[in-house]
């Protein structure tokens, strides 16, 4: 399966990286490829390290403005012209999404594929990965929104809080149906 992570490309403490450092092992000793955003610094380096060095693969999604910081051994490596045609990218790759710890740009592409996901323009299964309460605040929020009517479906119908990453890729692999030769390319 190729499992999309929206994360963080800063240098965080061991409170983040072990967890995320944990995921990406499970990942990668799936046989799963990840696709990110193909940076080689912070946090992102930390998850792919850890599938690469699992036995996944890494499919990266860079943008111009990056391009310096990109994974130099990555199995594929696109570089989109702008933050729009990357966030389109990296979801036409995937067959599923996971939102780790990050900042405005991982929030923003948290926020699109759950608006997605509402109208039903995707189906594939999103997890947020609630690292250290990290998300705690979020998940309140999305619960408000869901009590008062601001969510046109059920928020379980959107997205799926795990507290650790072993519940975060099971929940995947039980929801995601199997891919035909997944793995790097389009799919």
């Amino acid at each position: 399966m190729n499992i999309c992570v929206f994360l963080s490309a800063a240098d965080l403490d061991d409170r983040y990286t072990r967890p995320a450092r944990e995921f990406a092992e499970l990942l990668g000793k799936g046989g799963h490829t990840l696709v990110w955003g193909g940076s080689d610094v912070g946090l992102m380096k930390v998850v792919a390290d850890g599938v690469q060095e699992a036995g996944g693969q890494l499919l990266g999604v860079s943008v111009d403005f990056l391009a310096a910081t990109a994974r130099a051994g990555a199995d594929e490596m696109v570089i989109a012209r702008d933050l729009a045609e990357r966030k389109a990218l990296l979801l036409a790759k995937a067959d599923a999404v996971v939102i780790m710890v990050g900042g405005a740009g991982t929030l923003d592409e948290a926020t699109e594929i759950l608006e997605l996901k509402k109208h039903r323009k995707t189906e594939k299964p999103v997890v947020l990965l609630n690292t250290a309460g990290f998300y705690d605040g979020l998940k309140a929020q999305f619960r408000r929104m869901e009590a008062e009517g601001f969510l046109p479906c059920p928020l379980t119908d959107l997205v799926f809080f795990a507290e650790e990453p072993v519940e975060a890729l099971a929940y995947l692999e039980a929801v995601t149906p199997a891919a035909p030769a997944a793995g790097i390319g389009p799919q």
